[in-house]
Parts: C-alpha cells; structure tokens; sequence
C-alpha cells in the first residue's frame, strides 16, 4: 500500500486525460481524482530507456511514476484495473509500482505521446533494467491509451 502525501488536488483547469477511481483518499471531483496533462507534469518525473515489442530499438520514455500518481490520488488499494481509451483493461498489483520504477509515459524519444502514438499515457516498465519482466504477464499490463486508472 502506497501511503499518501497529505495535499489536497487541485480542480484540473485544462481537459482531463486520466480519472483515477475507486479507493482514492484525495478526490478533486466528486469521489475521483482527475488529471491534466499539467497535473501531471507537476508529479515526480522519470525516464526509462528500453526496448519494447511496440517500438523498434531502444526508445526513450519519459512521464510521471505510476507510484506518484497513487500518491497523489491517496490511493489505498492493493491492485489496480487500467483502461485503455478502448476499453481494454489490465489489472496491474500496486507493488509493481513499489518495486519497479513503472511510468505514464507521456512522451517517446521527446516527442508527446498522442492518441495515434499509444498516448496520451502508456504503462512503460523497465524491461532492459529487469529483463526478467519482458514476458506475457507483465506485457499484458503495459496499458496504452490509458484514460482511468480503478483503484480496487
């Protein structure tokens, strides 16, 4: 379980890219916890450089960590369901976001994320850091398109 920091989310002032429901101890709109791109931004950053199946060589990916939305959103639950635009859904443990450095992508190789490129947020883990990872039940996880994050 992911402890939350206690501040209070602002409203989003630009368009919502990602609702976070479910067990969220710090809701800005009505029981969920909703994002800007700006909101987003603002959480602690970080880079991963890996290979994926979805991209060819080694491509640069930078967001925020999955761990500081949680934080953010006062997250209590120990596994969550991410849904894609298209309603594809993967359920991802909360320690995945403890025990690896597991990003939002929000931008490839320095280029924004659009709905076209798997954007605006895609699950990236650190595939080349922990190989190990680079199988069908951590693939599955690597959500793209994500818009709401269901924190069970």
């Amino acid at each position: 379980m992911l402890s939350s920091q206690a501040i209070a989310l602002e409203v989003p002032e630009g368009p919502v890219i990602l609702v976070v429901s479910g067990k969220v101890g710090q809701p800005n709109v009505g029981d969920e916890a909703h994002f800007d791109k700006a909101m987003l931004k603002a959480l602690e950053q970080h880079e991963t450089i890996t290979h994926t199946p979805w991209y060819d060589g080694v491509t640069r990916f930078s967001g925020p960590l999955g761990r500081a939305i949680l934080e953010a959103a006062g997250a209590e639950g120990k596994k969550m369901r991410v849904i894609a635009l298209n309603d594809y859904a993967a359920t991802i443990p909360v320690s995945d976001f403890e025990h690896y450095d597991v990003i939002f992508a929000m931008q490839a190789n320095g280029k924004a994320l659009r709905v076209r490129d798997q954007g605006p947020l895609f699950v990236i883990y650190p595939f080349d850091q922990y190989p190990a990872l680079m199988n069908e039940e951590i693939l599955v996880r690597a959500v793209w398109q994500v818009a709401r994050i269901d924190v069970e």
